[in-house]
Parts: C-alpha cells; sequence; structure tokens
C-alpha cells in the first residue's frame, strides 16, 4: 500500500517532503547506475523520488519502477511516476507526476482515487492554478532559474514568479530548474514548500552528501506559516 500518513480525516494526505528528487539517468557521471544513485539520497534524506525516464519502453520502466519502489519503501520514502498511471498502479507506486501533455489531471484523480499523490508540472501561475483546483497535490514550478535541461522551455521565471505562484495556491509549491544551495533562501524566503531537481543530486560524485546539505539548507531557511 502507499506510505501516505492522513493530515486529517478528511481523505488528505500529507506532502512531507520539502526536497523532490527527479531521475535522469543520462546526468549520471561514471558508471553507476540510477539505483545506486537513487539508494544513495535515500541515505542522505531524500523522502521522495519522481521515476522520469521518459526514453524507456513501458517493459524497461516497469523493471525499474519495481526496483525503486523496493528502495524507496524500505527508506519510507514517496515514488512518484512521471505521466504513466499504469507503470504507477502496477508497482503500487505512491503516485504519479502529470503535465501540460499528460492526461488531465481530473481524469488521472478518477482513476487513482484519493489515496495516490498527484504532482503537476507547471509554467505559469494560471497552469498551477488549473491544475490544483482539478485535484493536483501540489506543483513543481519553473524554470525558476536558468539550466538547460529546460532551456526548451523559455527564459527563467524567476522568483517574482514563483513569490506569485505560492501566494496564489494553496497546495504546496516546489522550485525547479537551475536550483541550487546558494538560491535555496531566496527560494524559501516567497514561501516555497521546498525544491525539486536532478542535477544537484543525479550528477554529483556524492549523492548522500548532496542530499542532506541541501535538506539542511532547506530546513535552515524554511518560514513556519
Amino acid at each position: 500500500m502507499p506510505l501516505f500518513s492522513p493530515v486529517d480525516g478528511q481523505g488528505k494526505y500529507l506532502v512531507d517532503f520539502s526536497l523532490y528528487l527527479i531521475t535522469d539517468r543520462r546526468q549520471i557521471a561514471g558508471r553507476r547506475s540510477l539505483v545506486a544513485i537513487v539508494r544513495e539520497a535515500l541515505e542522505g534524506g531524500v523522502r521522495a523520488v519522481q521515476l522520469r525516464e521518459k526514453d524507456l519502453s513501458g517493459r524497461e520502466l516497469f523493471i525499474l519502477a519495481e526496483e525503486l519502489r523496493n528502495i524507496t519503501r524500505e527508506y519510507g520514502a514517496r515514488l512518484l511516476i512521471n505521466d504513466r498511471l499504469d507503470i504507477a498502479l502496477a508497482v503500487d507506486a505512491d503516485g504519479v507526476h502529470l503535465g501540460a501533455a499528460s492526461l488531465p489531471v481530473s481524469t488521472a484523480r478518477r482513476v487513482l482515487g484519493p489515496q495516490h499523490l498527484i504532482g503537476y508540472s507547471a509554467h505559469a501561475v494560471y497552469e498551477a492554478s488549473k491544475a490544483a483546483e482539478d485535484g493536483a497535490d501540489f506543483v513543481t514550478f519553473g524554470p525558476v532559474f536558468y539550466t538547460p535541461s529546460k532551456a526548451p522551455y523559455g527564459e527563467p521565471l524567476g522568483i517574482e514568479l514563483l513569490r506569485s505562484a505560492c501566494t496564489a495556491l494553496t497546495i504546496p509549491v516546489f522550485a525547479l530548474g537551475g536550483v541550487k544551495r546558494e538560491n535555496i533562501a531566496g527560494i524559501m524566503a516567497v514561501k516555497a514548500h521546498g525544491i525539486a531537481l536532478i542535477s544537484g543530486i543525479i550528477a554529483v560524485a556524492a549523492p548522500k552528501l548532496a542530499a542532506a546539505s541541501l535538506i539542511q539548507t532547506i530546513e535552515q531557511h524554511a518560514i513556519n506559516p
């Protein structure tokens, strides 16, 4: 069963993580597996992982998702699958992460029911608000800063648009795109729930240490509601 902790008796569940790790095995340095990198990140304190390997076949993605489901469960962490509701259900993942090209959030919610998380990748405040209205539990918002992986989405949105999203939404907002340890203070100052990233953990030599450092910095600058 998904590893949710209820917020109350209304069937709503906690987004109880502040660092959301997104996978991209193409960014791994050296001859290590994605599973090994994710395990190190979990050892460093990561408690939510999005499996996002769009180039894999359905079978390949299922096998990888099963492996990640086993280790995320071992560490009491969330596993979300990018786009593929079928894979998420097949491996008993905690939810899915959707975007503009995915199934509508409202449709995914009908399929998954209330006991799964739905994340959404938003690139504008109105898009984030619509996702929230349709049943998303949280959004990633970006790119906030420049990053090569998000360059196709256009110019960085900047910290002020992130502030607008955090103000407009009642669900958690995670800053995405060009997030580094040195800009976390500014992200948390506009009341973001946390950060989402790939290379800051996947592409470094010591994922465990990187994850622990990022989480410590988030906690240091978090603003209590």
